[in-house]
């Protein structure tokens, strides 16, 4: 049995519940505000959604275009219903993204925040809640959403703001995501609103994905010295401890680490050869040769770091697909973007990972191993991965059933039947578990009768269970 957001709602919460307040779904894509909304009670007047397949998608799953018309295009929405409790929508996000070009309002896609605003101050809805990524709140896009927060607070709203992370709902996936709520000043209370992630038990990705060995693994503590040697790396994730041996493994060859698969331990090369790799590794972002993160050498570079260097070394290296030639005759690694992986992978994430990296839209090249990978000294963890999970292929990617999963849609959610299609669809989505926990607080705000159903704090609706 699975973890789904519909069987795992609090025990005092009918299902379904009476539709006892209004919202319009802006930026619909496939639904994913509209999952938890309609379960808490909400009733949906109408959907704002151009693309043509995430249209199919969500009205496969409601099948009631009639009942919740398709605005379509939002800047071209002329006004919202009157007497609307709630507006929420998922703002496009490619303009405030790295993953696009960071244009913010000169991107026509920004500028459809103009529109968000203006259709929130011309309706005056009782609250709205929206999302985005969380760059949008980063220094090069601060005065934007400096601009965003005071025209929704001039439009006579108590705004608020935070940076979420699924996994603190429960899903094993990490994902920051910027929710921005507002109250309008004249409900009670409005500028007293306070937010904290549930409370949800530690969750693993054999906990959600049925096919992978349930078998926890009991991490040892390891000296960050022995692990990292003397330089710790700063830019550690939030599930990369200093002091235990990572839970996925990361292919690529111009970055360093206990769980770093790099092209030279996949194939056969002899020791000489490792040497020249891994020196070439350890002095490419030294400032010395450019200012670049990553910077090409030259021969003479080479030569000066590796006693009785001969070209013709390199030269096997380029014929073995490590290194290439530059259009300045410069070296540097054939898989030079971490981004990109090798051989297709980019990382393998263990079953008893308590989180996979982000879903996006564009995809990722990320897999799951189907085995376990027991505990082992630091020097021969990553020879066991390659032996035991990477040669014998015992790992696989991401179906659109697992985006479902950790995004958290319901088991029975209709999935667009092209894989790829399905899986920008729910790289695109909001996390369904986020929706429900903020929605659930700001509605009471508005609504008698909600507020009176959890006038007893619910416990949290996320569980472990198979």
């Amino acid at each position: 049995m699975q973890t789904s957001l519909f069987d795992l709602l609090p025990p005092n919460l009918p299902k379904p519940i009476a539709k006892i307040f209004t919202f319009v779904d802006l930026f619909a894509g496939i639904g994913g505000f509209r999952l938890p909304l309609s379960q808490l009670g909400g009733h949906c007047l109408a959907y704002a959604e151009i693309d043509r397949e995430a249209i199919a998608t969500y009205q496969n799953n409601w099948n009631s275009p009639e009942l919740a018309p398709n605005l379509g295009d939002v800047s071209q929405v002329e006004q919202l219903p009157l007497n609307l409790d709630l507006v929420v929508g998922g703002v496009p996000c490619q303009a405030w993204s790295i993953a696009g070009k960071t244009l913010g309002f000169a991107d026509p896609l920004g500028k459809l925040w103009f529109d968000v605003c203006r259709l929130i101050e011309q309706s005056q809805p009782k609250a709205f809640l929206l999302e985005n990524v969380k760059g949008l709140t980063e220094p090069r896009h601060r005065g934007s959403f400096d601009w965003i927060l005071h025209h929704l607070r001039n439009s006579g709203y108590c705004v608020y703001w935070q940076i979420l992370n699924s996994y603190d709902f429960g899903l094993p996936q990490d994902r920051d995501r910027l929710f921005l709520w507002g109250l309008r000043r004249d409900l009670p209370n409005c500028n007293q609103f306070k937010f904290f992630p549930p409370s949800v038990k530690p969750c693993h990705l054999y906990d959600f994905l049925e096919d992978l060995p349930n078998q926890p693994v009991k991490k040892r503590k390891f000296s960050p010295q022995l692990l990292f040697g003397n330089r710790i790396p700063a830019s550690r994730g939030r599930f990369q401890r200093s002091d235990e041996l990572n839970d996925f493994f990361l292919f690529t060859d111009v970055r360093d680490g206990h769980t770093t698969i790099h092209s030279w331990d996949l194939m056969e090369t002899s020791d000489r050869q490792k040497l020249i790799c891994e020196t070439l590794l350890k002095n490419r972002r030294k400032k010395k040769y450019g200012s670049r993160d990553g910077n090409p050498l030259n021969f003479s570079h080479l030569q000066a770091l590796i006693p009785n260097l001969q070209r013709s070394e390199l030269k096997q290296l380029v014929d073995q697909n490590i290194f290439r030639i530059t259009a300045d005759h410069l070296f540097d690694f054939e898989n030079s973007k971490i981004s990109t992986g090798i051989n297709g992978v980019a990382r393998i994430f263990l079953p008893h990972a308590q989180a996979i990296g982000t879903l996006t839209a564009s995809g990722t090249k990320d897999f799951i191993a189907t085995a376990t990978l027991p505990d082992a000294e630091p020097q021969e963890y990553k020879q066991n991965f390659i032996k035991s999970i990477y040669l014998p292929g015992k790992f696989r990617a991401l179906t659109p059933q697992d985006y479902a999963k950790l995004q958290g849609f319901s088991e029975d959610f209709a999935i667009h039947p092209n894989p790829a299609i399905a899986k920008k669809q729910f790289g695109n989505a909001v996390s369904i578990p986020i929706v429900y926990h903020l929605a659930q607080l700001i509605i009471q705000y508005f609504s008698l009768e909600i507020s009176a159903r959890f006038r007893d704090p619910p416990q949290s609706p996320f569980k472990r269970g198979r």
